[in-house]
């Protein structure tokens, strides 16, 4: 199984991808890290106790143009466990593109219930290996409003750069 390494402006994040049970979905994020599409993205979105989402917006709130999403594969029987990592999307449940989040809880409410609107849930295709406390640092940074966005950090947390190390 492939590792990524984010490498971000508070340390190194190290990601075990599961591209057996989400295959689609590590795919989607293998493809995005050759390209170098997450370097000097933002961590963009952040709540204490529940998540820190990223790789969709560079600082500034400028978002990143993107390729077609994605089928949802939360159906695979991997949980948003604390640590865990699932793509983000909208509440269509089919429109995961590059954007992913990092769950900073058991979030059992993100995972997959039945195959409808409310019951698709999140895609988990990864696990935070190494580098938790770095989540947890990314975790205690003051949010606000920013454009039109909640929860957005007042300091940045920048992906500098994603690659795959095995």
């Amino acid at each position: 199984m492939s590792k990524v390494k984010l490498s971000t402006n508070f340390g190194d994040i190290v990601l075990q991808l599961d591209a057996e049970r989400a295959p689609l979905t590590t795919a989607n994020f293998v493809q995005y890290v050759k390209q170098g599409f997450y370097h000097g993205t933002l961590f963009s979105r952040v709540i204490k106790g529940f998540m820190i989402q990223g790789g969709g917006y560079e600082p500034g709130m400028s978002k990143k143009c993107t390729r077609a999403a994605i089928q949802n594969e939360a159906d695979n029987g991997l949980k948003n466990a604390k640590y865990t990592v699932a793509m983000a999307r909208t509440m269509e449940p089919h429109s995961a593109t590059a954007e992913f989040f990092i769950n900073l809880a058991d979030n059992d409410s993100l995972n997959h219930g039945g195959k409808n609107v409310q019951g698709w849930g999140y895609a988990v295709f990864a696990e935070v290996i190494e580098g938790r406390e770095i989540v947890d640092a990314i975790e205690k940074v003051s949010t606000g409003p920013v454009a039109g966005f909640q929860d957005v950090p007042k300091e940045d947390g920048i992906i500098e750069r994603a690659e795959i190390i095995e």
